[in-house]
């Protein structure tokens, strides 16, 4: 007789880290920009995976959850013929990324989920915006306005410096060395590193930072804002969310019609560097990897161009 379902919709069989679920769908969407319908997927397979880990293993808590468990669910969903190849290759990468994310936030201390195999595919490529979108999203908030002013300066950042937006909305005051030109960063893990700026982020930054900030800030939020870089019209940290919606709205804006995210601004950093000749190892560094390894996917990246140029332009291609 086959196991009841984890996926039985009964009171005493709600879905399990609900909260924690919550933090990785909003980081998923908000940081690495999945449309709707991925996050929806991910939900799905994630509620369903936490589900048995309830109502079969009884596991009420992250620390609890052994590699031994991951194997058994992913068994279930092949003996239930729940899923395709390609669809127990997706769960096998919602399961991996929500325990890494949950390590990096603190929710738990090891990734049980770590050894767990997935099935070879070909790696996707991330998509970039090319140089010309690049301009024009800088170029479309209102420099007459305070908030144009602030989202100016986050978008030169978040392109002139590769960082992630998570690290933007957690920047300080103090980790700003404009007089060398460098941003201190903290990173997953609460890894440590410099990161050159730029002229033209930092022409904007400190423009914002002497003008802008200060009409921003409040008193009474100095506990939780008092050295963000980056502040609210009411006075307090600015969120992820403000943070997307800002680009969103530049590149409504700017007429782009692919899916631009914050996340893209990196992956495009990232790209342009390489494409200008920059050492695989400095761009690295900047980025805050810590294997060489995630950084090679940009190198793929400025291959596919060349492939293109040469498609389009040699004579015998």
């Amino acid at each position: 007789m086959a196991a009841p379902s984890p996926d039985a919709h009964s009171p005493s069989n709600a879905t399990p880290f609900k909260a924690q679920l919550s933090h990785y769908l909003q980081f998923i969407r908000l940081e690495k920009g999945l449309s709707k319908h991925s996050v929806q997927s991910y939900e799905h397979d994630l509620r369903r995976y936490f589900q048995y880990l309830g109502f079969h293993a009884k596991i009420n808590d992250l620390a609890g959850v052994t590699m031994s468990h991951i194997e058994s669910f992913l068994h279930y969903l092949i003996d239930e013929s729940l899923l395709s190849p390609s669809s127990l290759a997706r769960n096998i990468s919602s399961i991996r990324g929500f325990h890494e994310f949950a390590v990096v936030e603190g929710f738990c201390a090891a990734n049980p989920a770590e050894l767990i195999e997935l099935p070879k595919k070909a790696k996707k490529l991330p998509e970039i915006l090319d140089a010309e979108e690049v301009e024009a999203l800088l170029e479309t908030p209102d420099l007459e306005t305070p908030a144009g002013i602030r989202d100016k300066a986050i978008l030169e950042t978040l392109y002139g410096t590769g960082m992630r937006v998570s690290e933007l909305t957690d920047l300080e005051t103090d980790r700003l060395f404009f007089e060398i030109g460098f941003i201190r960063v903290i990173g997953k893990g609460r890894k440590e590193r410099l990161v050159p700026v730029g002229e033209m982020a930092q022409d904007a930054l400190e423009h914002y930072i002497e003008y802008v900030r200060p009409l921003f800030y409040r008193p009474s939020k100095a506990d939780k804002a008092k050295n963000k870089v980056f502040l609210n019209m009411r006075g307090g940290a600015l969120s992820r969310m403000s943070v997307w919606n800002i680009v969103q709205k530049a590149a409504k804006d700017a007429g782009i019609t692919k899916n631009v995210y914050p996340h893209i601004f990196r992956h495009s950093f990232a790209t342009h560097l390489l494409e200008g000749g920059a050492d695989l190892r400095a761009v690295q560094e900047m980025l805050g990897h810590s294997s060489i390894v995630t950084t090679e996917i940009y190198t793929h990246v400025d291959r596919s161009l060349l492939r293109d140029i040469h498609l389009q332009y040699h004579p015998r291609s």
